[in-house]
């Protein structure tokens, strides 16, 4: 009998911490002792484990066995250290050689039967593991194809305790992994479908569409039921270009801490649409839990879309809980057991009635709400809120004739996007050797040094700063949108041309 040691991975947020796992066969008290801070479904492993072990027939050793978790300090959750902690115990009863278990990561729960069964957050702990100079991870056959997806990194795939035993006994060829293969957004999110030439009768709108998907900005809509809003809104994401290789990790792996990845192709290269019900709490949009914490809404949209369909139907505290991730681009969730940051850089879209009743455009019944009625309903929506949203953009209803002259002027998302990418393209070559992707994320210390825009453009802007029409964060939304004109239109710096339509699409007033 001797001592064990194996590696494991431990998810804080999105980030892997390597665990190192040692096991103690020795004499004593017959009986399995974790240490380590353990959670409920780390403390039920020695029953799992046990009957994983007899049921592939293994011997389970009669002695006292201690399997302690490095470092004690850090929390450990979930079912995922299963597997390490069988092999550890194997390899200090003599089962498995010692010095075989000792290099390899090993991920997966397992069934009482000894089946390995998948487990959450395969991608981030497979990344943890190759920061911490780890060559191969073993983990369940269901999650090797998201295990692949990290390069540089041999994935050993099992379906049972007893085939790794096996493997590990012999020293032959590993299992093979599959893959990696590109895959959808998974089918809790709601999905965009459909073409921008759908919609018709709203050129105003479908500009700041395109305004908003070649800078990432934010946009506000707000009009009568039936003109179009949510049709543009879920149109958005046919007009933003793939994910780059590093943001599609990072939002798998974000995706995969949820829960929510396909299990045969799990990797995400298209930006995620996210659209919450407004009966959504606050954990449910920034992320909760008490024992383990999940990512919400708006980190299940980094790098994509949170659409608020009925925004002024959300509880006003549920609203102003975004105000803190659109200007960090990351939330951090604390509890008693410590502090959890998931990113959240989204773009965000609210669209909104003009009053609570509702009415359909065109219908013959008039609006009986007040005035006084009408703001305390958009009132929801507070100002510091709507003092982050880039555009602001009213959505009338169209006459048959507006709609019928209108459709000589749509063009195809197709068409659109390809003016976004050289949009995005000539953004990222002015922003290059910085961290930032697009304009909206341009700080304000850069936006009034190396990306000020002339006196000339800046004369329309600093007119609304000093009548206190627009705030010191609105002056810097601006800039950025009008920074996005100026990549739309192909100039290299905004005009007052540019800067005035950025200013009239903050206010809201038409441009």
């Amino acid at each position: 009998m001797a001592v064990a040691r194996t590696r494991s991975v431990a998810v804080i947020g999105v980030a892997g911490r390597s665990v190192e796992i040692e096991a103690d066969v020795g004499n004593g008290l017959a009986g399995i002792h974790l240490i380590g801070l353990p959670d409920t479904a780390l403390s039920e492993a020695r029953d799992r484990v046990r009957s994983a072990m007899i049921n592939s027939r293994y011997p389970w050793p009669d002695a006292r066995i201690t399997v302690s978790l490095f470092p004690a300090t850090l929390p450990k959750r979930g079912s995922q250290f299963d597997l390490a902690i069988a092999v550890a115990i194997l390899g200090a009863a003599g089962v498995v050689p010692a010095d075989r278990v000792a290099e390899p990561f090993f991920l997966g729960e397992l069934g009482l039967d000894g089946r390995l069964r998948p487990v959450r957050g395969v991608l981030p702990s497979v990344l943890g593991a190759a920061t911490s100079g780890g060559r191969a991870v073993v983990v369940p056959a269901a999650n090797a194809a998201e295990a692949a997806l990290v390069p540089d990194m041999q994935i050993i795939p099992v379906t049972d305790l007893r085939q790794l035993v096996e493997w590990l006994r012999t020293g032959g060829e590993p299992p093979a992994a599959p893959r990696p293969e590109h895959a959808e957004p998974p089918p809790s999110e709601i999905r965009a479908v459909g073409d921008l030439s759908d919609v018709v009768g709203q050129p105003l709108a479908r500009r700041a569409l395109e305004v908003c998907a070649a800078g990432g900005h934010n946009l506000w809509m707000l009009g009568p039921p039936g003109t179009g809003k949510t049709l543009l809104a879920e149109r958005l994401p046919t007009l933003l270009p793939d994910l780059a290789l590093d943001q599609a990790l990072e939002v798998t792996a974000i995706h995969s801490v949820a829960g929510v990845l396909p299990p045969d192709s799990p990797m995400l290269n298209r930006p995620p649409f996210v659209s919450p019900h407004h009966t959504a709490t606050v954990a449910a949009i920034v992320g909760g839990g008490s024992a383990m914490v999940r990512p919400g809404s708006v980190s299940l949209a980094h790098r994509g879309t949170l659409f608020l369909d009925e925004a002024p139907e959300f509880p006003r505290h549920v609203l102003d809980s975004l105000r803190q991730p659109l200007e960090s681009g990351k939330v951090t969730i604390a509890r008693s057991v410590g502090a959890v940051t998931f990113p959240a850089r989204f773009t965000l879209v609210l669209a909104a009635n003009p009053c609570p009743c509702a009415r359909p455009a065109g219908s013959t019944d008039a609006c009986a709400c007040s005035p006084t009625l009408r703001r305390r309903y958009l009132g929801r929506l507070s100002g510091p809120l709507l003092d982050r949203i880039d555009l602001k953009v009213t959505v009338a209803p169209s006459s048959r004739r507006e709609l019928m002259a209108d459709r000589q002027f749509v063009e195809p998302s197709k068409v659109v996007a390809e003016r976004v990418c050289l949009a995005r393209r000539r953004a990222s070559v002015r922003l290059g050797g910085t961290p930032w992707r697009t304009n909206a994320e341009v700080p304000s210390t850069a936006l009034h040094a190396q990306f000020r825009p002339s006196d000339a453009a800046m004369k329309p802007v600093t007119a609304c700063l000093d009548s206190g029409a627009l705030s010191a964060r609105g002056l810097d939304r601006v800039i950025r949108v009008a920074w996005t004109l100026s990549d739309l239109a192909g100039k290299t710096r905004p005009g007052p041309d540019e800067t005035s339509s950025a200013l009239a699409m903050w206010l809201g007033v038409g441009f």
